[in-house]
Parts: C-alpha cells; structure tokens; sequence
C-alpha cells in the first residue's frame, strides 16, 4: 500500500468515526432506500455468500471496519443476539468494508463473534446498500424486504431492538 494511499484510508477513518458517533441513534428506524440491493461476497475463507441463499431467514447486514471504534463495540451486543436466536431463522452477517482477510482474523483473535464475516474489497457491496457511515446495519425479513437500517451503533441485545427482531421471525 503506497504512503499517499494509507493517508487517504487514515483521513477517511477518522472522518467516517467521527460521522458515525454523530449519526449513532441507538435505534432501529425503518428503511425508506428502495428495493433490496443484490449481495454476493466472498467470506474469510473464500466461499461466497449471496443474501438470496438466506431467504427464510431474518438477516442483519452489517458493514463495519476493524478501524472503527463504534463498529467494534457492537459487535459482542450482535454476538449476544445471536447465541439468543440460536436455532431461530436467524443470521447476521457482518462485510468488512475494504479490508483484507488477514486484517479481519487479526480482529476476531482479540473479539471472539463467531457470525458470518464478509469482505467487500474494493467497497461496491457499501455503495450498493447506500452506506455511508459505519458502522450501518439493515434488518432484511424473510422475504429479503429491507425493514429497517441502524446508523451507528446500537445495542441489539436490548429489548427494543430484540422485539423488533422477534416480531420479523417466521413462526415455528
């Protein structure tokens, strides 16, 4: 990576952090960007992963760095949902936005989450979904309408936001 690349990467970081502790609203609002944009991206292991093959399910779309200091503080929350969900139709999918594989294992050595980690290289899947700010998370029910987005942080282990959830799973 040249100097003038990590500058811009650093100056970006800071930038997105700072908008992001601004825009954090803490909760759930609902999604008024369109029709649900295609996903398809490559996990830590190199096998893709399409939103399409998660229908059925209730999905949260994370996008996050591991430079972002907000994005890493939910991520133990996500977790927390998630081992609550077990077994539920329920899945959480975390993509990376521009970093590699060895940059993201670095991380999950120090924050053990064991959902699904995502890698949008060269940032289109973020583009695509409209994200601006990370960390950003939308909530896709089971027929993949997008239902709701998370600007910022939130605690989704909370009782608001679990509800929220609970109310899109399909029912045993």
């Amino acid at each position: 990576m040249t100097p003038r690349r990590m500058v811009v990467i650093a100056g970006l970081a800071v930038a997105l952090s700072a908008v992001a502790a601004w825009a954090a609203s803490g909760t759930l609002k609902p999604w008024t960007g369109g029709a649900t944009p295609p996903l398809a991206l490559r996990d830590l292991d190199g096998r893709e992963h399409n939103l399409a093959d998660y229908k059925g399910k209730v999905v949260i779309l994370n996008f996050w760095a591991t430079w972002c200091d907000p994005c890493r503080e939910e991520m133990p929350a996500m977790q927390r949902l998630q081992d609550k969900l077990a077994g539920r139709p329920f899945v959480i999918l975390a993509v990376d936005y521009g970093e590699g594989a060895p940059r993201v294992k670095e991380f999950l050595s120090k924050v053990p989450v064991r959902f699904t980690m995502l890698l949008d290289r060269d940032t289109t899947a973020a583009t695509a979904w409209k994200v601006k700010v990370l960390p950003t998370s939308l909530v896709i029910d089971p027929q993949q309408k997008v239902r709701f987005v998370a600007v910022g942080d939130i605690g989704w282990d909370t009782p608001p936001v679990e509800n929220e959830i609970m109310k899109l799973l399909p029912k045993p």
